[in-house]
């Protein structure tokens, strides 16, 4: 039987190789067959009737009609019940649902144009704002699956299929630093010297011309040779490589992040020697591991030394099937790591999508390692909080604390323990959130970890803002830029900036407050979530001071946090653009806040007028 596609990327249609099936008629029964392949979980009848017809004189009735339509199309059994929920026939598939698959397997090359493109629903002022924000969600998707493609090109040796990925996710984000980087390397291992030193120029012309600012880190790095050259005469053996482990361990422990790195370095140049494909991929891990959680890498340079640790260890990082590319393969602590570590990187980026497909093969890899189980727990609990699955993110969490506490994990524990303090927090839940957060200082001082101190210390004084209690907050929050600032993360500079904003607003500093905002938003955090937040108290002062910036403020938050599916960000962007004045917004929040369990979140848009 040939295969069929449902293309709703681009123009939409119904594709089989040698045959012209039967096509849905009318743009409203291609638009319910879209809402529909994008709610996994189904959706009522009423609601979908009242999203797409809401000037019907009889809304149900016409849902019926493109229902039918589409069963003549797609088969009896494809649509049906109460919640609707399309279920497509054998050997029918439709681009939409591969381009956010987790487990992928799909040549990204597939996937071109908009979802529903050329088609409008301005009668659907709600609809309209849903299928902008999956544009923006599906765009992203489809980036970061060439993106991926060319990193496992690159790794699997296939260089001429790098470049053609990486091409094409330059066409859809000109910006984008990391697709920049992996061209320019995947050049290099071609020996096209003249074309890399090209690509890097152009890199550096457009930066300079559309954005005023220099060119990205990440090409310098992609332009110079990472690696150092082993010492002369070393030996190639495992002894060197465990050697050089130790030495950085050491190194990275007393806080010599730089030379713990060469020394990682060093560890995989001299194990890439010995042929031990294992003992490579460890080194490669470690190197990566250190690389992003010591020295705050997260781009190119470490995705694709994850991704040549797969390879070292037999594992196809471009094929993530959901029996797993190798079944029966035994557990392995080095895999497991790699995939929790290209998960983690999702999740900062913004694309939980992929990072469920990652972290569902780090599960499979890290069967019998109790600790390496609470650290994926822990990342799939953050993943579902930024989205706004604030019960799956508490089980999560729950259960990577059992495991970091059965493991005698203290940090792991800590992690664990401030991303629950998190969610009760954004929950509006401010007695347990102290709890939790309490006990995640607790524990960073008895590990003198002093890292991970600004996101607890930031957090903990928003409980207490929250709480009305300023004089108690404002220590907390100082203390968490100025150890940010230390270290230099621009992640929690973000989340401290946000915090100052806030509190500075709350002491009726609206100067201070417009300050603090233009010091976060300055910074360049990897972690999209913190910032589309920083983004959301910038529009809320914005809007206080009656600024002509609101309005900017609220379509940024709203296409970034559309991209990443942060899905109460979405919200509070259409919650601030409606009070802007735009009333197509003001009608899609009830539709996208119904969706979220969060109390906080009603009383927010209920004080507003906007529930």
């Amino acid at each position: 039987m040939a295969e069929t596609w449902i293309r709703l990327l681009g123009p939409p249609r119904i594709e089989s190789a040698g045959t012209a099936p039967r096509q849905p008629r009318g743009r409203k029964a291609w638009a319910v067959l879209a809402y529909l392949a994008l709610q996994p979980g189904g959706t009522g009848r009423a609601r979908t009737a009242a999203l797409l017809f809401p000037d019907a004189e009889d809304p149900l009735g016409a849902l019926r009609w493109n229902l039918s339509e589409l069963r003549r199309t797609l088969g009896a059994e494809s649509v049906g019940g109460d919640p609707l929920r399309l279920v497509l026939p054998a050997g029918w598939n439709c681009d939409v649902l591969a381009a956010l698959q987790p487990a992928g397997g799909v040549d990204p090359r597939i996937f071109d144009g908009d979802l529903l493109e050329g088609l409008t629903f301005e009668e659907c002022p709600a609809f309209e704002s849903w299928l902008e924000d999956q544009r923006h969600r599906l765009e992203n998707s489809v980036l970061t699956l060439l993106y991926e493609a060319s990193l496992a090109a690159l790794a699997a040796g296939r260089a001429d299929d790098a470049v053609d990925f990486a091409t094409r996710a330059l066409h859809l984000d000109p910006f984008n630093a990391d697709c920049h980087a992996v061209l320019i390397k995947t050049l290099l291992a071609l020996g096209d010297y003249r074309r890399a030193r090209e690509q890097a120029d152009k890199c550096r012309e457009l930066y300079r011309r559309e954005l005023g600012l220099g060119v990205p880190a990440e090409v310098r790095r992609a332009l110079a040779d990472a690696a150092p050259p082993a010492e002369p005469g070393l030996p190639a053996s495992s002894a060197a490589v465990r050697s050089y482990l130790d030495a950085a361990e050491a190194s990275l422990s007393a806080g010599s992040v730089d030379r713990g790195l060469e020394q990682l370095r060093l560890a995989a140049e001299i194990a890439q020697r010995t042929g031990d494909h294992h003992l490579l991929a460890e080194s490669l891990v470690t190197l990566s591991g250190a690389l992003i959680h010591q020295a705050g890498g997260r781009g190119a340079e470490v995705a694709d030394l994850l991704h040549r640790a797969l390879k070292s260890e037999g594992l196809d990082p471009e094929s993530l099937a959901s029996e797993g590319p190798n079944p029966g393969r035994p557990a392995s602590r080095v895999a497991a790591a790699a995939y929790r570590e290209l998960g983690y990187l999702s999740v900062q980026r913004g694309i939980p999508d992929r990072a469920a497909g990652w972290l569902e093969q780090a599960a499979r890899a890290a069967d019998g390692f109790d600790d390496e189980r609470s650290r994926i727990l822990a990342i799939q609990g953050m993943a579902a909080s930024d989205t706004a699955h604030y019960g799956e993110a508490l089980a999560a969490l729950a259960e990577s604390s059992r495991l970091a506490t059965a493991v005698g994990g203290r940090r792991l524990l800590a992690f664990s323990t401030a991303l629950t303090g998190r969610v009760h927090l954004l929950r509006g839940d401010l007695e347990p959130a102290a709890e939790c957060l309490d006990r995640a200082q607790e524990l960073i001082a008895a590990e003198h970890w002093t890292a991970f101190e600004p996101f607890v210390a930031g957090l903990r004084g928003e409980t207490f803002l929250a709480a009305g209690r300023l004089e108690d907050a404002a220590p907390l929050i100082d203390r968490s830029w100025v150890m940010a600032d230390v270290a230099g993360d621009h992640c929690y500079l973000t989340l401290a900036a946000g915090a100052k904003a806030r509190l500075s607003m709350a002491l009726n500093d609206q100067a201070a407050a417009e300050s603090w905002l233009k010091r976060g938003l300055d910074t360049t955090p990897w972690y999209l979530w913190y910032r589309a937040r920083l983004l959301d108290t910038a529009a809320e002062v914005a809007i206080d001071a009656g600024s002509p910036a609101a309005g900017d403020y609220a379509d940024r938050l709203g296409t970034m946090a559309s991209r990443g599916a942060l899905r109460e960000l979405v919200v509070r962007a259409h919650s601030h653009r409606a009070l802007l004045g735009d009333t197509a917004a003001a009608e899609t929040i009830p539709w996208l806040a119904k969706d979220i369990d969060n109390p906080a979140l009603n009383t927010y848009l209920a004080r507003r007028g906007q529930l």
